[in-house]
């Protein structure tokens, strides 16, 4: 397994992880409390941190463990890399517009949050999906 797709899988795996872990901590709001009002600032930003220390972390460890293979990418590395920020990148653009729309439409921040939140969370499911599948499968370019 090459590097790259190992740290496609581990972006995969924290994201899906650390939204569930955020899902389940902001659904368990007070009793009488409206999801619009749960407290959500603190575990969004939990969520986020955890993941991103946890995939530095994962990202060291396979560079320590794979130390042979870890400077070799070679071009078909690189275009599965490339293809698949651009398929993630997607969900960035249509997060960003579904938070503006929600900001014009005077939506409670904890919707225009969570819209983006979630739009982030596909965009890297997304395009490690995509890294993946195009070394499972093989990639051909356009």
């Amino acid at each position: 397994m090459a590097v790259e797709e190992r740290r496609a899988w581990i972006m995969l795996v924290a994201a899906v992880t650390s939204y569930a872990g955020y899902l389940c901590v902001v659904l368990a709001r007070p009793e009488g409390v409206t999801l619009a009002h749960a407290p959500y600032v603190a575990a969004l930003l939990w969520s986020v941190g955890l993941s991103v220390a946890v995939c530095v972390a994962a990202n060291i460890a396979v560079a320590v463990l794979s130390r042979e293979e870890t400077g070799t990418k070679d071009q078909r590395d690189r275009e599965i890399h490339r293809f698949g920020e651009y398929v993630g990148l997607s969900f960035v653009v249509v997060g960003a517009v579904g938070g503006l729309v929600l900001a014009m439409a005077e939506a409670a921040p904890f919707w225009i949050a969570n819209t983006i939140y979630l739009a982030f969370v596909l965009s890297s499911v997304l395009g490690s999906t995509t890294k993946l599948v195009s070394y499972r499968l093989g990639f051909h370019p356009w």
